[in-house]
């Protein structure tokens, strides 16, 4: 879509929001017997931490504004470094990096 509307001056972007803590992931994450998923979720994320709605929030507005005026064709991730560092606790089992 960045390609074809592009010359119109229609941006496109995409926002890719990780695990960001709502209504709808408490309803999951804060069932009983989820505490070890969430604290492997959570161990995942290179920020150590759920995201915040106003988290994703912020990226929209920005997208928005006239700072972003030349970005288009871009999917941002917004999700405290979880696809860019999973590891699955490897490095850690090597001991050579892990939480702190």
């Amino acid at each position: 879509m960045a390609i074809d509307y592009g010359g119109r001056g229609i941006r496109v972007n995409a926002i890719c929001p990780g695990f960001i803590e709502t209504p709808m992931t408490d309803g999951i994450f804060k069932a009983a017997g989820m505490e070890s998923p969430l604290e492997e979720i959570v161990n995942e994320h290179k920020l150590r931490r759920l995201g915040q709605p106003e988290e994703i929030a912020a990226v929209a507005a920005f997208l928005l504004s006239d700072d972003s005026s030349f970005i288009t064709g871009h999917a941002m991730p917004v999700d405290g470094g979880y696809t860019a560092g999973r590891d699955h606790g490897v490095t850690a089992m090597l001991g050579l990096s892990g939480p702190e």
